[in-house]
């Protein structure tokens, strides 16, 4: 059975050398115009179906045979004339018994507003991906903290401090709830949990857009957070999905951290107090110790002084022995090809110039490079740093711990630290330290 098929593309979809089909096909016939222009494989499907007649015609959508009702049913009709079988792969028509020439009216009406539908999604879609690829907003409001400008989205002066503040509490503290909470309170905006992980994930909020084909093209707009302030967003994410939830809020830096070596249960921090006293004293007890003699609490000053001598004593030796991959080597590698990339970006332009590529064409492969460059911008930003070493130092020191704040240590541990051990030897006890690498 000799089959044809065709299609009608939009001309800012990707070519492909896959025919859109299904079903295996002898020709595949494919136009890539908007809806009112001319066809020209359309015709070249004419005149080839009257030389060498195939069995059937396969049709993307009825659509596709014109640019109004009229045209399609005189496509159509010739066609069929042939004895030629169509029908269009989303079922919206099949040639029956009886030819589209003896259909009824009402029937005739139908298929007429559906091709009049599918001509409007045709029409809809055509001017979304325009706009994606001239790098304008998506369609639909604006996100919280921006409006929408003619070309770009701009700040909301009125809801972007608010956007900022919820960013900067996060960074602190590194709680989801906690800073849905401070929105709340400070500004009165009330935000679901989940909607916050989508803020804190979300391109636009960084100066770039993500579009419906999931590419993402950076500095489209003015960022309300820088890239660093991203990246550091981006670690605590990371970081919080090994954590339990009520851990990942919790106020002490050792919290979730500390595990008995003993009973293997994790240690939470608990605050005793004295009647008639302001003060109050800091425990880490077992969550759940099988024991029969329970695993007796200690002083969390006392097991937070002794974490930062071993990781003063420790942890540069730990960074020493641990084989980094070529990080420099690795960026190096990815500094050239965006280097190419903007190269290539440069040519298109001449191009254009020259007319070798029409405007289409070239706002197209714009668009397709820009979102492999922001795919490679994001691959650099995630490496590790260089100078791990010279880190290392750093943390070793007991005077950089001495001048931090809890919310600050926090950070830091959960950084590096996957564990801290507490072993027991009766009442004496001491802490390992079993870093993330």
């Amino acid at each position: 059975m000799t089959t044809f098929a065709y299609t009608c593309l939009s001309p800012y979809h990707p070519v492909s050398s896959q025919p859109p089909f299904e079903v295996t096909v002898d020709r595949v016939y494919i136009d890539y115009c908007q809806v009112h222009d001319p066809r020209p494989e359309l015709q070249r499907l004419l005149d080839d179906c009257r030389q060498e007649r195939p069995e059937r015609v396969l049709i993307q959508q009825l659509g596709d045979l014109g640019s109004s009702p009229a045209a399609v049913f005189a496509r159509l009709k010739t066609l069929e004339e042939q004895g030629i079988w169509v029908a269009a792969a989303d079922g919206s028509y099949a040639t029956a018994d009886t030819p589209s020439a003896e259909l009824s009216s009402e029937r005739l009406l139908q298929l007429a507003a559906t091709v009049e539908a599918q001509h409007r999604r045709q029409q809809l879609a055509a001017g979304h991906a325009r706009n994606r690829i001239n790098l304008l907003p998506p369609p639909g409001r604006a996100p919280y903290g921006y409006r929408r400008g003619r070309y770009r989205y701009a700040l909301d002066k009125a809801t972007a401090p608010a956007v900022k503040a919820f960013f900067e509490q996060f960074i602190l503290y590194g709680s989801i709830r906690g800073a849905t909470r401070f929105l709340e309170k400070k500004y009165g905006k009330k935000i679901s949990p989940s909607t916050a992980q989508r803020w804190l994930q979300h391109p636009i909020y960084r100066g770039d857009s993500e579009y419906k084909d999931g590419q993402v093209i950076r500095d489209t707009h003015t960022p309300i957070i820088s890239r660093d302030e991203a990246a550091q967003v981006d670690r605590l994410l990371r970081r919080n999905r090994k954590l339990p939830p009520k851990t990942v809020s919790a106020e002490r830096s050792l919290a979730g951290l500390v595990q008995c070596a003993e009973c293997q249960s994790k240690l939470r921090v608990s605050r005793v107090t004295r009647p008639r006293q302001s003060s109050d004293y800091l425990y880490l007890r077992p969550m759940q110790c099988g024991r029969e003699k329970h695993c007796r609490a200690i002083a969390y000053d006392a097991v937070l002084a002794q974490t930062i001598a071993a990781i003063g004593q420790e942890f540069p030796q730990a960074v020493a022995n641990f084989q980094a991959p070529p990080v420099g080597a690795i960026k190096a590698g990815i500094s050239a090809q965006i280097t190419a990339k903007t190269d290539l970006l440069t040519q298109v332009d001449q191009l254009q110039a020259q007319g070798v590529l029409d405007s289409t064409s070239a706002d197209l492969r714009r668009y397709t490079l820009r979102g492999e460059l922001a795919d490679l911008e994001q691959q650099r930003s995630q490496l590790p740093p260089e100078n791990l070493a010279e880190i290392a130092q750093t943390l070793g020191s007991a005077e950089f711990w001495q001048g931090l704040s809890e919310s600050e240590r926090r950070v830091y541990l959960r950084e590096f630290i996957q564990t801290i051990w507490l072993e027991r030897d009766e009442a004496a006890w001491q802490v390992r330290i079993q870093f993330v690498f």
